[in-house]
């Protein structure tokens, strides 16, 4: 038996899903005024129950990352089952968040799940914007280099 079992291998470092949950989770403020907006429709009970959505959607998001991240740390083996029981265990959690409020009196369904499909769907096409394709960087992409440090700039103040 080799030691080399890939599967056993360990994540080391940062964390590309938790980069990009992170920063999809600052990014979900953006979307605050579009919660108010749909809520509005429905009054302040709406526009609580599209809030509540935003919040399900971030927490939803970190979890999943999180999730990744500690199963990497242990194995790759470790981290694909985080993936998929993680992702049974999120949707249970998002199941349950929403059927332990709907009989509140400030809950209204309709942008409940308006706001809940929207964001998630919203969010993940935003991100692919920012999230990097390549091995060099995973995760997000570098930030863009400042005029003075391109090349073409350098070259063009020797000229």
């Amino acid at each position: 038996m080799s030691d080399n079992n890939v599967l056993l291998t360990r994540l080391e470092g940062e964390s590309p899903a938790w980069q990009i949950s992170v920063d999809m989770a600052k990014r979900a403020v953006w979307l605050l005024p579009l919660a108010l907006f749909v809520g509005g429709f429905w009054s302040i009970h709406g526009i609580l129950s599209s809030l509540y959505a935003v919040a399900i959607v971030v927490v939803n998001f970190l979890l999943a990352a999180w999730l990744l991240k500690a199963g990497g740390r242990i194995s790759f083996a470790a981290m694909a089952g985080a993936a998929l029981f993680g992702y049974l265990l999120r949707l249970g959690l998002i199941f349950l968040a929403v059927m332990l409020v709907k009989d509140a009196s400030w809950v209204e369904l309709v942008p409940l799940g308006i706001m809940l499909i929207v964001t998630h769907l919203g969010l993940l096409f935003w991100e692919m914007r920012f999230v990097s394709g390549s091995y060099a960087f995973p995760g997000l992409k570098p930030a863009p280099y400042s005029v003075s440090s391109s090349p073409a700039s350098s070259t063009e103040q020797a000229a």
